[in-house]
């Protein structure tokens, strides 16, 4: 028996998902930057509220893939390391909150989820990279 969520039930031509079209192709092993929208909540300045709003990029590499980026729900998982540990992050990729996703370079995989860079630090966490 096929689960579906009430989601993947609506059909998709009814145009009441939002669709971002600027999706560039992401697999496995790829280092991305993804550059996201932020509404921060309202401060008050000199009496007045106002509204603060800035760009966010998070780098790293692909671990997972989550559905077709053709889906409205497809998400990808992104690793950023940095001294001391990492840190994972999961992307809605039709969200309208993501300005940008740029591709940076590929690496050559052989699995289908990279959870075991998640156990690695150092040089034992590096890919080989495509040419």
């Amino acid at each position: 028996m096929n689960k579906m969520t009430v989601l993947q039930k609506v059909p998709l031509e009814l145009d009441i998902f939002y669709k971002n079209y600027s999706i560039p192709k992401v697999s496995l092993g790829d280092r991305v930057r993804i550059v996201v929208y932020l509404e921060l909540d309202r401060e008050i300045v000199n009496g007045k509220g106002k509204e603060k709003d800035r760009t966010q990029a998070f780098e790293g590499i692909v671990i997972s893939k989550h559905l077709n980026s053709k889906q409205f729900d497809a998400t990808i998982t992104i690793r950023k390391m940095f001294a001391g540990g990492g840190a994972e992050k999961v992307f809605v990729l039709n969200s309208p909150w993501i300005k940008s996703i740029d591709v940076w370079s590929s690496s050559r995989v052989r699995r289908s989820k990279l959870y075991f860079l998640r156990k690695r630090t150092g040089k034992s966490a590096r890919l080989k990279r495509l040419l």
